[in-house]
């Protein structure tokens, strides 16, 4: 048990209240919950900071929100400036439109281990039960749920899932930024996301990829640690082809540094 571990909760949103709400709802059914949780906002507007304030009220832990001008998709930027923003030791991290499941937190931080990242899986929400998932609030699913596909990723069986999956020094294709957790530290040695990448794509993966570079090593927390994605239209990938580049020089060079990274707000701090 991780308990003690001073643990974040950072989940990125933009302009979808109604998402994150049922978000903010399951995080309060978890069996553990984080030190705190921040709320990385990429621009949002005042719909956004009055579902928050009304959360803050009763919430269990404290409820932070962080925010900056919206200028376009700049994710690596508003996590830069979230992490930067707490004193945990460890960092778990979460998109405003993936509910989680009642053990999440707990998955996470049963997990933790030294020099490692981990990454959980992902359920789909289909589009035709955004109706009655909104309209009911749903925030729970079981194996035989309605609105949900690649149901076999919803199967609970941790300990299975500890047996089965290992440490290893190569990148997933499983691996998304919506279920993932991290030192801080491992974090910060790296200078955490590079904000060159704007636009979607590719931010997650590259910073992971100077991770394994600089010696941390990554394990799939499969049949635990499980998140359930809102449907939504697919984000614009104009700019994926210039992360992309990035991504793969950073994979060229071996690199363990971006030059644009989280340091520039830790010295304000200093």
């Amino acid at each position: 048990m991780n308990h003690k571990i001073k643990s974040a909760l950072i989940i990125t949103t933009y302009n979808w209240p109604k998402a994150l709400e049922l978000v903010l709802m399951s995080v309060k059914n978890q069996k553990i919950f984080p030190t705190e949780v921040i709320i990385a906002d990429d621009g949002s507007k005042k719909e956004t900071k009055k579902l928050i304030e009304k959360f803050q009220k009763d919430f269990p832990i404290p409820l932070k929100h962080i925010w900056h001008e919206d200028n376009g998709f700049r994710k690596s930027a508003i996590l830069n400036l979230a992490i930067s923003n707490t004193n945990a030791d460890y960092i778990i991290q979460l998109d405003g439109d993936c509910i989680i499941h009642k053990n999440f937190v707990g998955d996470h931080l049963n997990a933790i281990e030294t020099s490692t990242y981990l990454f959980g899986s992902r359920v789909s929400i289909q589009e035709s039960f955004l109706a009655a998932l909104y309209k009911n609030k749903v925030v729970t699913f079981s194996y035989l749920s309605k609105g949900i596909k690649k149901r076999n990723r919803n199967i609970y069986l941790p300990l299975l899932g500890a047996l089965l999956y290992k440490k290893n020094n190569e990148l997933s294709r499983k691996l998304r930024g919506c279920n993932l957790s991290y030192w801080k530290l491992d974090f910060i040695n790296i200078n955490g996301y590079n904000e060159d990448m704007t636009g979607w794509g590719r931010e997650d993966s590259e910073l992971v990829i100077r991770m394994i570079n600089n010696g941390v090593q990554g394990k799939r927390l499969k049949f635990r640690s499980i998140v359930y994605h809102i449907w939504h239209k697919e984000s614009s990938k104009e700019k994926l082809n210039i992360n992309h580049t990035i991504q793969e020089n950073a994979i060229k060079n071996k690199s363990i540094w971006c030059e644009n990274g989280v340091d520039k707000y830790l010295s304000e701090k200093e």
